[in-house]
């Protein structure tokens, strides 16, 4: 019985030396990301932990846990809002039925470029939508680049929303992407991002829809080989972190980790790009249809009754204008 109850303390003991750390008397933040350690967001967060062993002599850094190691994104949300992840990198459809802010640049269509995109979202609208998440118990630090996501299947190319009628289409567990899909006539199916590969090999769905890097790293390219660049979504993702644990810290420690968070998006677009012409290369070399010339505006004109839903206060249509008004 003895070696028993040792044996379990020990384990406790190893346990909660791996989920909380303590470097000395510094600052060990823990990290989620669902992305691989090699992906541009992990990366960079990676990158703002240098930053803050080198602004503190080691006395505050990150530990990231990439690849879902501390579950999938919904998840990881509310153990960030409960304390017990510190940092987390998430896209800004899971937060949409939380903040509804967070839907506006999520939106279909409604940036017309990535360098649009990033005006509107390094200036005072996307200072707004970080500020949001204040009430819901996230502090936002910054926004990190996810491409444009477009449609990919293993049925036919997409041309126009007609080739949409009835295909069942992956998307993130967001009202508004399933607006969207219904909105151009597809059937749209609410999955964890984990599951779809072996979704696609089954035909459980028939296709789903994400950015280059994400369409390639997770090997969906061989099952799905239509990929239609309509480029429907330019919405960002985001670093955000447990107010919680941001409320323990002093406003000098909380300067330096929303200053590290800045500096480490530059080199998460750098990464991003590079990472962008790689998926490309891998793509093609595959031998898949990539559609590139598509007529958007058939697929613009079935998004009204999704912006009638979501930007539907006197202030969301408000950011619309305003962000449709950035030159």
């Amino acid at each position: 019985m003895k070696r028993k109850t040792t044996g379990s303390i020990v384990a406790g003991l190893l346990f909660l030396m791996i989920a909380f750390p303590v470097f000395g008397t510094g600052k060990v933040f823990r990290s989620a990301d669902t992305h691989a350690e090699d992906y541009p967001t992990v990366q960079a967060v990676m990158h703002m932990s240098d930053l803050l062993e080198q602004w503190t002599d080691g006395q505050m850094s990150i530990k990231i846990y990439p690849g879902r190691q501390l579950g999938e994104e919904k998840a990881t949300i509310e153990q960030t809002i409960a304390g017990a992840i510190d940092l987390n990198r998430v896209n800004l459809a899971p937060l949409n039925s939380i903040i509804p802010e967070t839907a506006i640049p999520a939106l279909p269509y409604i940036f017309r470029s990535t360098e649009h995109m990033h005006k509107v979202m390094d200036g005072e609208i996307g200072r707004e939508i970080l500020d949001a998440m204040i009430p819901h118990g996230l502090v936002g630090l910054a926004f990190y680049d996810s491409g444009a996501r477009s449609f990919y299947n293993s049925k036919r190319p997409i041309m126009s929303p007609a080739d949409m009628e009835g295909m069942k289409i992956r998307v993130q567990n967001s009202d508004l992407f399933v607006a969207t899909m219904e909105a151009l006539g597809a059937n749209a199916t609410p999955m964890e991002f984990g599951q779809v590969y072996e979704a696609l090999k089954t035909g459980v769905i028939d296709g789903a829809e994400n950015n280059w890097p994400s369409y390639e790293s997770t090997r969906h390219f061989e099952v799905a080989t239509h990929y239609s660049l309509d480029q429907h979504s330019m919405s960002p993702e985001v670093l955000v972190m447990s107010k919680k644990s941001w409320d323990k810290l002093s406003a000098e420690e909380q300067e330096m980790i929303r200053k590290a968070a800045v500096e480490s998006v530059q080199v998460m677009r750098d990464l991003w790009n590079e990472r962008v012409e790689k998926s490309k290369k891998i793509v093609m070399e595959n031998g898949n249809e990539v559609i590139e010339e598509i007529d958007k505006q058939p697929f613009i004109d079935a998004m009204g009754p999704v912006y009638e839903r979501f930007a539907n206060t006197p202030e969301l249509k408000d950011m619309v204008k305003r962000i449709q008004a950035v030159e």
